[in-house]
């Protein structure tokens, strides 16, 4: 059986379900049961009725202070609960191709080896052209040494991918089918992500236990990507990248990039103040000055080393030593930052041999 989990955030249900709801409902997969999980998150009571009487099918599994890990973690729990072999994880803001589950489960199913299988992720057309023209969201994740995820291939024109291709750094949370036995074996969400960097997370898990994640090109789904930022956005993001690299380097690994993280933890203040978020930045700093926090990271360490499998060599042969940001274009990034980067991890990266 297969589980499809989906997050109702707030308004989300009013502003895309009928046509997430639609596109599955006509989904080509038909050998085994579908259920379909809604967890509704901090939603409005607009959208949770909105979600009672346009998706009767569905389970609604009701939370309320707005934890995306967590709402995904109940969602997996009940899953697998009810007897579901397979985890699909997708955005409400999204349309998918009739043959999306097939191609995901097809993939997935084809090598144990594989832990995650992402959707091909193509932005969802606005106009004639667009449809005429896709481009795309995502086929694959960048991880940067210094915790920053970006998306690779966005915006630039579809294309014929062949086979399932290895992705170098992490799945899209927007799009991925995970097996039982992967989760029972790496574990659920971690509720202390929140929102922002989960999926970078579950990828190193993955590839720490020794599976591969890959792309399945066939599965395509359409996506109403609307780029945004907001103060809490902010907090998340520079706290969880650095929460990764506090649960995820082996020692020696971090001592060796401890150098480059005090650089950038001084840009990022700098670069914050005329942003107007600079207290934000001082938050998510002050999150790694408290004792609980230095005794939840010794914990998950401990986790984490027993899971491991692979070596931080081996990680980390991928990883970008790049910022690229597509929305965003900065001349002090591109002429200063990133050189500078990039200099210094193609002088450490060698180093690293455990």
């Amino acid at each position: 059986m297969v589980g499809i989990i989906i997050i109702n955030y707030k308004d989300y249900a009013n502003r895309f379900l009928a046509d997430c709801r639609d596109s599955l409902r006509t989904q080509s997969f038909q050998e085994e049961k579908v259920r379909f999980y809604i967890v509704d998150n901090a939603s409005s009571k607009e959208s949770r009725n909105s979600l009672k009487d346009n998706f009767q099918e569905a389970v609604i599994l009701p939370r309320s202070d707005g934890n995306y890990a967590a709402a995904n973690k109940l969602g997996v729990e009940t899953a697998l609960g009810d007897g579901c072999n397979y985890i699909v994880i997708a955005n409400m803001d999204t349309v998918f191709d009739k043959n999306w589950l097939r191609e995901l489960i097809l993939a997935v199913d084809s090598d144990d080896r594989i832990g995650v299988v992402q959707s091909k992720m193509l932005l969802y057309p606005k106009i004639e052209e667009e449809k005429k023209h896709p481009k795309i969201n995502s086929i694959g994740n960048v991880i940067h040494f210094l915790g920053f995820g970006f998306t690779s291939g966005y915006k630039e024109a579809d294309r014929e991918i062949g086979g399932l291709p290895e992705i170098s750094g992490y799945a899209s949370g927007c799009s991925f089918i995970i097996k039982k036995e992967v989760l029972e074996r790496i574990g659920n969400y971690d509720e202390e992500y929140y929102m922002y960097h989960d999926d970078i997370e579950m990828s190193w898990r993955v590839k720490l236990a020794g599976y591969k994640i890959v792309l399945a090109p066939k599965s395509i789904m359409y996506h109403k990507y609307e780029f945004s930022r907001s103060v809490r956005m902010l907090y998340y993001m520079e706290r969880n990248r650095n929460l990764i690299m506090f649960h995820y380097y082996r020692l020696p690994t971090l001592l060796l990039i401890l150098p480059m993280m005090m650089v950038m933890e001084a840009g990022m203040i700098l670069y914050s103040i005329p942003g107007k978020w600079f207290l934000t930045k001082m938050k998510a700093i002050g999150y790694f000055l408290r004792p609980v926090t230095w005794m939840k990271i010794t914990r998950k360490r401990r986790k984490i080393n027993a899971l491991r499998r692979v070596t931080d060599r081996e990680i980390i042969k991928n990883f970008a030593s790049r910022i690229i940001f597509q929305e965003i274009e900065n001349p002090v990034l591109k002429y200063i930052a990133n050189p500078i980067m990039d200099l210094y991890w193609q002088m450490v990266k060698y180093i690293i041999v455990w």
